[in-house]
């Protein structure tokens, strides 16, 4: 079992000055689950090598069991440190993609042209596609091999209009998850804020927020099982 976790490299929050990059909970919490589970796991990024860390998502109180593991876990920091460039991945390598979320995914993976490429490459092959929180803008550009919407008429879901607002970046960000998936024609559903709500639709899977980071990755490995 071979899994491609694809992570962002963009690390600036708008022009607020602030940092951003991946939720390390969303990559830490999926990480466990396919490692445990025995995977092959390949990480790879836009520009390759370390990705950036939301500061936020390092603080006290955003710690979790998993990211904690991580921290004493010289081997998956090794790997995380050296990401491949998404532009030398082959997806047919892989039986399935997962993008852990943060806002920094809005900002590149949501525009590149290899992310986009790989998405619907992977769709076309009938590999199993993960992504969890911000990681769902990832399908604002990806076309279905009828050259529909990635998500048009699909179940999904990704962080919602009210957690960006109780998070106070609804002005910076360059789009709102929620509100993408639903133009794009996905049938969005929810959960209530911070709580977990994972969809699968067929070889989709989709989680709303980082409490469902672990669940998407738990449903990706059951898709691969059935």
């Amino acid at each position: 079992m071979k899994v491609l976790m694809v992570l962002t490299s963009h690390s600036a929050m708008g022009d607020t000055g602030h940092k951003t990059g991946f939720w390390l909970e969303e990559f830490t919490a999926p990480y466990y689950v396919f490692r445990d589970a025995g995977a092959d796991i390949t990480l790879a990024s836009p520009k390759g090598g370390q990705p950036p860390v939301d500061p936020n998502s390092e603080a006290e109180d955003a710690l979790t069991d998993s990211t904690r593991r991580f921290s004493e876990d010289e081997q998956g920091r090794q790997a995380l440190a050296s990401t491949k460039k998404l532009s030398d991945v082959n997806v047919h390598e892989f039986d399935a993609v997962f993008y852990p979320g943060g806002h920094g995914p809005l900002w590149d993976l949501a525009e590149d042209g290899n992310s986009i490429r790989l998405l619907e490459e992977a769709n076309k092959a009938g590999k199993v596609i993960g992504a969890v929180c911000h990681a769902p803008a990832i399908f604002r550009h990806p076309e279905s091999p009828n050259g529909d919407w990635f998500v048009r008429g699909r179940g999904v879901t990704g962080f919602s209009n009210s957690e960006e607002d109780a998070v106070g970046l609804t002005s910076v960000v360059p789009f709102l998850v929620e509100d993408m998936l639903k133009e794009k024609g996905g049938h969005y559903s929810r959960g209530d804020d911070w709580t977990p709500h994972i969809v699968v639709d067929g070889n989709l899977i989709t989680g709303q927020n980082p409490a469902s980071s672990e669940g998407a990755a738990k449903a990706v490995l059951q898709a691969l099982a059935d």
